[in-house]
Parts: C-alpha cells; sequence; structure tokens
C-alpha cells in the first residue's frame, strides 16, 4: 500500500430537504414548493456537521457549484453554504442555476401519487399487473422521457470532467456541489458510472442528504462513487489514495475485493 497522499477532486450531490409534497408522496417536477420548517432543519443540520473547514464538504475547495432553479434547491443550497459564501462564489463565476439538474418533469403525473400514477396507467391499458411504471424506464405523459434526462444530465457531467480533469492529483482543488432533487440526484449517479439511467440499481438519497462521487486511482476515466467516507483528519488530506501497483493482490493479480468493486466502479 503507498504512503502517498493526495486529493481525488470530488462531487457532493445534495438533496434537498423535505416539502409538504414529499411528505406526502407526491410527485414533485416543475411544481415550486418551498422547504418545510422540518426541511430547513434538516438542511442547516447536515451543514453544521457535513460543511466548514476540515469537514467532509468544505466550501474553499470548491470551484464550481449545480443547483436547480426550484426554490426549494436554492434555499437548500442557503442553508448549507450560507449567503455570504455563495455569494462569495458567485461573485468569481462559480454558481450556476440552471435547469439540467431540475427535477424529471413528470408531466400530468405531476402532484400524483407511485399509486395514483399506476392505477391511472393501467386504466389506460399501459401497463399490468406483471409491469409497473417504473420513471426511469417509462415515458411520463406529456413529460420527460429517459433520453431526454439523460441528455441534459451528460451535458453537466461533461464539464465537471473538463474541470476536474487537470486536477487529478490534487494540482490544485477542484470539487463540486449539485444541489437538486431526489430522482434526477440518482440518474445523475447512474450517468456517472456510465451507466443507462434505467439500470436496476436500488439507491435512497433521503432529504438533506449528501452523496460522494469521485474517480479511482486518480483517473478521469474511472468514475466511481464513495459508498462510505471517513471524515478528515485534522492536518491531513481528506483521504488516501492508493495506486494500483501499491494494493496488495490476490493469485489473480486482483485486490481481494477487486472483482465486486469494479462492477459497480466503488471507490477505494
Amino acid at each position: 500500500m503507498s504512503a502517498a497522499e493526495s486529493l481525488t477532486p470530488r462531487v457532493f450531490i445534495v438533496r434537498h430537504g423535505e416539502t409538504e409534497w414529499a411528505k406526502l408522496g407526491r410527485q414533485t417536477g416543475k411544481t415550486d414548493l418551498s422547504l418545510t420548517d422540518f426541511g430547513v432543519a434538516q438542511v442547516r443540520t447536515t451543514a453544521s456537521h457535513l460543511v466548514g473547514a476540515n469537514k467532509l464538504l468544505e466550501p474553499a475547495k470548491l470551484v464550481r457549484v449545480y443547483v436547480s432553479p426550484r426554490i426549494r434547491a436554492l434555499q437548500t443550497l442557503d442553508g448549507l453554504l450560507g449567503k455570504g459564501e455563495i455569494e462569495r462564489l458567485k461573485g468569481k463565476g462559480m454558481v450556476v442555476e440552471t435547469e439540467d439538474v431540475a427535477e424529471w418533469d413528470y408531466g400530468e403525473y405531476e402532484g400524483l401519487t407511485m399509486h395514483q400514477i399506476r392505477e391511472r396507467r393501467r386504466e389506460k391499458g399501459r401497463d399490468d399487473e406483471r409491469r409497473v411504471w417504473n420513471v426511469w424506464r417509462d415515458e411520463c405523459e406529456g413529460g420527460e422521457n429517459k433520453e431526454q434526462a439523460t441528455q441534459r444530465l451528460d451535458r453537466v457531467i461533461a464539464a465537471i470532467r473538463d474541470i476536474q480533469r487537470p486536477c487529478m492529483r490534487g494540482e490544485k482543488p477542484t470539487d463540486v456541489l449539485v444541489v437538486a432533487h431526489g430522482v434526477i440526484l440518482r440518474a445523475f449517479v447512474m450517468r456517472w458510472l456510465g451507466y443507462p439511467i434505467e439500470m436496476p440499481l436500488n439507491m435512497m438519497l433521503a432529504p438533506g442528504a449528501v452523496g460522494v462521487l469521485s474517480y479511482k486511482y486518480n483517473s478521469v476515466d474511472e468514475p466511481a462513487f464513495h459508498v462510505g467516507m471517513a471524515l478528515p483528519v485534522e492536518g491531513r488530506s481528506t483521504y488516501l489514495v492508493y495506486p494500483r501497483e501499491g494494493i496488495s493482490s490476490d493469485s489473480q493479480g486482483q485486490s481481494p475485493l477487486d472483482s465486486t468493486k469494479s462492477r459497480l466502479n466503488l471507490a477505494t
């Protein structure tokens, strides 16, 4: 194992806090709802534990922030970083408010629960007991389909890779923050890994939660996600990076977990 330490660029994905519709399980795309008081508290709690100098998300290391234009996402960004930090980043042109990370456009399904959508589709003969509606696989009547969602997410990911490519070994901080919504962020993870967004992979991202994406082996060509991540140790780099040649190998030349990790590109 190498003793070398380096900061690999990361992408933090943050889901907005709770809204009234989220509490009721209603699909919320373009409807512009504010956070509930509890949603505001969720974001503040996340910020107090995870955001700041020598914490998981260090605002000083951010070079770009992508945020959905919906009020609930903008409120979340405010609660996460604070207005002073956001103004600093805006002054450097680092904050991008874009529809490319807005929530899925549910069209005629907007405001309905999952049960109501599936009942409606069965009544129209679109689905039956053997096939139920899945937002990543099936169309939303009058709304967005998977190809359209993929296209806009890929634009953001390509821009992030261009920013981070020259700094794979910590030449300078190039962390990125994406503040958006539950469904589109889970689709973002799939596209980050290079998978179709409809590929079955059960993921959960609670309101106010933070996810971390990065790269294996300091390589922009090996995007990965952190299943878990240790908090920074004061006076040390955020986390270790182990080069390929430094990993102990089994008889097949792979580390004991490589065959499992490589299937989902889990970050080491």
